[in-house]
This record gives structure tokens, C-alpha cells and sequence, in this order.
């Protein structure tokens, strides 16, 4: 556990307000079940592109949902402070 402390508290780097959100993975853990099951009512797929394109309406669902509920998520202009990067830019964000 010694070894690993600096991994377990990566963490802690982050902003306060965003410790909240980084502790669980319970915002991952239902998207993974959304896509399970959407997944199971398709039963077999055609091919690996049906698969990656349900994936991927999925996902982009569950971007929109998170990016209207500021409240509850990170938001990209509470993120962008963390970058080291000067050249990162953010898009615009409808509000």
C-alpha cells in the first residue's frame, strides 16, 4: 500500500470541487450498464461497425447529458485550468 500511495491519491491533485466526482466510478459504472443493456436487446450484431456506431450514439448521449447537468459533473472550463498546455483550447459551450 506504501508503493501505491502516490496512484490511490492522484486524486487529490485535482481541484476540490472535482474530488467529489473523481472518488467513484459510479457515473462509469452506469454508462457501462446502459451500454450492456442496449447491447442485449440487439442480441447478434452484423458486424464490428453496427457495434462501434451503438457504442458510439451511446456515448455521445451520455457527453450531452453530462454537459447539460453542470451541477453535477465537470465541466470543460473547470478542466481546462489543469492542462499543462498553453496551445489546448476549448470549444464553445452552449449554455
Amino acid at each position: 500500500m506504501d508503493e501505491a500511495e502516490t496512484d490511490v491519491l492522484a486524486y487529490m491533485t485535482f481541484p476540490r470541487e472535482h474530488r467529489v466526482q473523481l472518488h467513484s466510478t459510479n457515473p462509469i459504472e452506469r454508462v457501462n450498464g446502459e451500454i450492456k443493456r442496449r447491447t442485449e436487446v440487439v442480441g447478434i450484431f452484423p458486424n464490428d461497425d453496427a457495434i462501434i456506431r451503438l457504442v458510439g450514439a451511446i456515448l455521445l448521449e451520455q457527453n450531452d447529458e453530462w454537459a447539460v447537468q453542470r451541477s453535477r459533473y465537470m465541466t470543460l472550463e473547470s478542466v481546462a485550468p489543469l492542462s499543462d498546455d498553453p496551445l489546448i483550447s476549448l470549444p464553445a459551450v452552449a449554455r
